[in-house]
């Protein structure tokens, strides 16, 4: 049996529809510069328009759990062997860890040498504020953690906003799936449908981008001004450059060692969802985009199903450098220094605190108040001292914490051999564009993601028998 030809504007005689999405981008940018702009010259008009950016990234985060649903339930389902999925996940958790400790390592070093806290004064009104964020960020004991992973219903997993919530009912779903063979091929293609119906609701959310930065980025500096920018500067300085380092360096080093990828492709490649978290300071309004983005880089479905998601709660790399510093910090400005003994101690702490509190801005500041007082209470009061600048390292951690998931879900997919390395490189090299309208590709006529690469049915860009890392080299995407 062979595939008919497409039809309509996707036909074979038909011109490539042009891309207008690099308008909107544009547009972010503009958007960005505005918000600032009035975030300065009217700060009390800007506060205002905080619920603008708040709605946007609401709309972006009601997407979530659908597009990870889908993607893992689609990916599961057509893998031919369980132990296949367990194996990537066991993959993932253990580097997830490995790259945590690093990202703490490095936060201490840097932190140790430069000394941030020295020459801040803590005032009154900033002690009411740890105490608000302390009570925020209530400690979570890795009981309650374990729990909270188990929806109430099957159906609340998708209206609670919990990941792995989320992921954890998909898993259930795939596996199923899985146990029924040929009988369960309907619905699969049932949920291919329901995914290409979710990803155009997404790409029609994302015209709504300039709006939502506008308004957050205008909240944000209106609320701040310059003079904590000012007053703080040393240690936002030092945590933007830690990050950089850790970036550039040790991921750098990583994807071009183990994938043979050059770290700036990867990002350039990446760079609109960049520009999406640093106007909205949350790395969940580009999670469902990393998503479409890895699986149409070359990345089988069941890696980035697995590996994404749980990166997302799991792989904190920029949040671990924030707590790093911070604390360091906070010590060093009340006087109370803490030796490298105190310092492992409580870093270690606060990465099990931390796991689960990626994507939503201020979880950082609430998860170090929570930490602290569980661990160091006479501590507490001098988170109050960083709230003003939080925002905009907010900013950092979300994009340090962004390219770590990337970078990561490349490396797993390379250990496991589920790259199509030849399509990494003409993605990369800009000769398979990224579909913005439908970030499908090809919106299912062709190979590769539309197609479900693997899946086992004709037309997938591989044979019926193709296992799940096969995407049709030869088609996938064109």
């Amino acid at each position: 049996m062979t595939s008919t030809p497409a039809s309509g504007p996707a036909g074979p005689d038909a011109k490539p529809r042009r891309d207008r999405t690099h308008f909107l981008y544009l547009a972010v940018v503009v958007a960005v510069v505005l918000g600032i702009t009035l975030g300065l010259a009217a700060p009390d008009v800007a506060k205002e328009l905080k619920p603008i950016g708040t709605a946007f990234v609401g709309l972006i985060k009601m997407m979530i759990s659908p597009i990870i649903f889908c993607t893992i339930v689609l990916g599961i389902g057509s893998v031919r062997k369980a132990a296949k999925v367990g194996k990537v996940g066991g993959l993932a958790l253990g580097y997830f860890v490995t790259m945590s400790f690093v990202a703490l390592a490095i936060g201490l070093v840097v932190g140790n040498i430069v000394h941030p806290g020295g020459g801040v004064e803590l005032t009154e009104a900033a002690k009411g504020v740890g105490q608000e964020q302390a009570a925020a960020g209530t400690e979570t004991t890795m009981t309650d953690f374990l729990l909270g992973i188990i929806p109430t219903t099957l159906v609340s997993a998708f209206t609670e906003g919990v990941v792995l919530q989320t992921l954890l009912v998909a898993l259930l779903a795939g596996f199923a799936l899985q146990t029924m063979g040929g009988a369960g091929e309907p619905i699969l293609r049932g949920v291919e449908h329901i995914q290409r119906l979710v990803f155009r609701i997404l790409a029609m959310i994302m015209w709504a981008a300039p709006v939502g930065a506008f308004g957050a980025i205008a909240a944000v500096v209106g609320e701040t001004g310059v003079d904590a920018l000012k007053a703080l500067a040393a240690i936002m300085i030092g945590f933007y450059v830690t990050c950089a380092l850790f970036v550039l360096v040790v991921l750098g080093a990583m994807v071009r060692i183990v994938a043979k990828v050059n770290l700036f492709s990867l990002l350039k490649y990446l760079g609109r969802e960049f520009l999406l978290i640093f106007s909205t300071s949350s790395s969940e309004s580009a999670l469902p985009r990393l998503i479409a983005k890895m699986e149409h880089l070359g990345v089988s479905r069941p890696v980035v199903g697995i590996t994404v998601p749980t990166g997302y709660s799991f792989n904190l790399d920029g949040t671990m450098i924030y707590l790093t510093m911070a604390s360091l910090f906070i010590a060093e400005a009340m006087g109370d220094p803490m030796t490298v003994g105190q310092q492992i101690t409580l870093l270690l702490f606060m990465m099990v605190a931390s796991k689960g509190a990626a994507g939503v801005t201020g979880a950082g500041l609430a998860t170090l108040a929570g930490a602290l007082q569980s661990h160091k209470p006479e501590l507490v009061d001098g988170v109050g001292m960083i709230v003003g600048i939080d925002r905009f390292m907010s900013e950092a951690r979300a994009l340090t914490n962004f390219a770590g998931n990337a970078v990561a879900t490349l490396l797993i997919g390379t250990w496991t051999k589920e790259v199509d390395k030849e399509r990494v490189k003409r993605v990369l090299a800009g000769e398979l564009p990224f579909d913005e309208r439908t970030l499908l590709d090809g919106d299912g006529h062709g190979g590769g993601r539309g197609g479900h690469g693997g899946s086992g049915r004709e037309g997938a860009g591989g044979t019926p028998d193709a296992g799940p890392g096969s995407r049709g080299k030869e088609s996938v995407g064109v």
